[in-house]
């Protein structure tokens, strides 16, 4: 009697601790997806900010720059790669400094 017990709780223990774990990984891989949608997102407007800033000034900083590239590299990691890159390489060829800095800093 008692092995009949165990053959049929067995399975059904084993199944149940299966289906837990199943939904559980399921879950896990979803919560990760919207992390991870939600930082590109979150990057994504960065790079657009920093674009529609140095864009106006005219030139980008070096420290704005090196900023801009692991913000740009994390991003494209994600999966992000459209407009933002546009931005991105537009940036990076950005004067490091003002216009007519360079003549001031010569003298």
């Amino acid at each position: 009697m008692s092995e009949r017990i165990l053959d049929w709780i067995t399975p059904a223990i084993l199944g149940g601790l299966f289906g837990v774990f199943g939904t559980y990984i399921k879950m896990h891989r979803k919560r990760q997806s919207a992390n991870d949608r939600g930082t590109q997102c979150l990057l994504r407007a960065e790079i657009i900010r920093d674009h529609k800033e140095y864009s106006v000034k005219g030139y980008c900083p070096i420290y704005a720059k090196e900023a801009l590239e692991r913000a740009y590299d994390a991003y494209s990691e994600l999966g992000g790669n459209d407009v933002a890159k546009e931005m991105y390489e537009h940036m990076i060829h950005l004067p490091d400094e003002p216009p007519g800095d360079e003549e001031r800093n010569a003298k």
